[in-house]
């Protein structure tokens, strides 16, 4: 491989990366249960949190309502079986995330709130 052709791949892998990377919007990241490090970040249009420790997605693909809440159908409880997902709701306030999990409709449900980190 020539220096030319190692270049023009090497800008290629860069420039793709690069916009990859800038497609993701970092809202910040959050402290669950005192010791756990969540990521929270929006993706076409989309808010993704994930655990930092082990890639543990919480929530994945909640859109995002008219009164500035996310919600989705696909939340997860790390503490559930990795199969279970939830109804969810993401609030965020004051230095502050709240997040609702609610199964069999809206009946059973269980609130976290997580401080800024």
């Amino acid at each position: 491989m020539n220096t030319l052709t190692a270049t023009a791949i090497a800008l290629t892998f860069g420039v793709t990366t690069l916009v990859s990377t800038a497609s993701a919007e970092v809202l910040g990241t959050y402290i669950r249960k005192g010791d756990q490090i969540i990521s929270m970040h929006v993706e076409d249009g989309l808010l993704y949190c994930t655990r930092v420790s082990d890639g543990f997605e919480l929530c994945h693909g909640m859109a995002e309502q008219p009164d500035g809440t996310w919600k989705g159908k696909k939340m997860k409880h790390p503490d559930m079986p990795r199969f279970m997902t939830f109804n969810g709701t993401v609030t965020f306030g004051n230095g502050d995330v709240t997040l609702k999990g609610c199964a069999a409709g809206n009946s059973l449900c269980q609130s976290e709130v997580w401080p800024a980190n």
